[in-house]
């Protein structure tokens, strides 16, 4: 199989992108969910995950990182193994600048060159230990989609909302979203959501989706940060299960972590569970100073550079 990695990532300490921002959207607030500074920082992050990637999967034909008119000034661009992609190469240009990233998402299967199978993640994702092209893709060649149990989302969110009057946030909506329209179309509700890591699509499968649901993601394109209407990439994992092109695998913490850098706690859970895959979530929970561990953490973890460093 020839697999492919597809990042986005973005310097959120870049002048020239803050001043975009700003004149697009205000200025960042660092406690909101929808702009907050945890969304857009920059912690090298990636960096650490391509080392990650280099030691644990070097089966990965080609990696493209899609960025907004950046480049990471560490990377190597002329290796023939990662490419620079650009918003602009893949995305409409009424979603321009785009700063959501459940807008970009639906353009993956724009990038130029991308293979039939591919991996996706954000550049806080890790993975752990070694690991094969069949622990992403079966032997049928079709994706292993993993998704956290719950089996009783739906009613717990009527509950919380209409119950306890609690307000969702616009992540919770727009995943609830996805599920919502797949269960519209194919009578099947999936309560299972993101595990908020690594994930495995085809790319003939992925533009499939973007088709059937092409209407109610042509409405979000101008939301340059998340709106409650958007529509979350779950649904490229629920319809290819509803349409059985894909295997579902619900996830423990033995086989993918999600690690909120603001609680310190964590990173003891990360070595007692060492898991498969990773996450080193930043949000507007989290201050400089989580920032700074981390990027301890990750440089005691992955401390050998890669091929793509200069």
């Amino acid at each position: 199989m020839e697999i492919d990695f597809v990042y986005l990532w973005v310097d959120g300490s870049d002048p020239k992108w803050q001043a975009k921002r700003n004149a697009c959207i205000g200025n960042t607030q660092k406690k909101s969910a929808v702009n907050c500074e945890g969304r857009y920082a920059n912690n090298d992050e990636l960096k650490y995950s391509l080392r990650s990637l280099e030691l644990y999967a070097p089966w990965i034909r080609k990696i493209f990182i899609v960025t907004d008119d950046q480049v990471p000034e560490w990377l190597d661009t002329s290796n023939p193994k990662v490419r620079i992609v650009d918003h602009k190469e893949i995305l409409p240009s009424q979603s321009l600048p785009c700063f959501n990233s459940q807008v970009i998402e639906h353009f993956l299967y724009k990038i130029p060159g991308l293979s039939e199978q591919f991996l996706y993640g954000n550049d806080d994702m890790y993975i752990n230990k070694p690991v094969t092209p069949e622990m992403f893709f079966a032997p049928d060649g079709l994706p292993i989609m993993r998704l956290n149990r719950r089996p009783f989302r739906k009613l717990t969110l009527l509950i919380k909302e209409k119950v306890l009057k609690k307000k969702l946030s616009s992540y919770v909506q727009a995943i609830r979203r996805a599920a919502e329209l797949v269960e519209k179309r194919y009578g099947i509700y999936f309560g299972g959501k993101t595990h908020h890591n690594i994930d495995a699509y085809l790319k003939s499968s992925y533009q499939h989706v973007g088709e059937v649901f092409h209407e109610e993601i042509e409405a979000t394109l101008t939301n340059h940060v998340r709106k409650s209407n958007d529509v979350q990439r779950n649904v490229y994992s629920y319809v290819p299960l509803a349409e059985k092109k894909a295997h579902l695998q619900y996830v423990t913490q033995r086989t993918s972590f999600r690690l909120h850098i603001q609680n310190v706690h964590h990173y003891d859970k990360l070595e007692r569970y060492n898991p498969m895959l990773f996450c080193m979530n930043d949000s507007e929970y989290a201050d400089d100073s989580d920032r700074r561990r981390a990027a301890e953490f990750l440089e005691r973890k992955f401390p050998n550079k890669s091929q793509f460093e200069k």
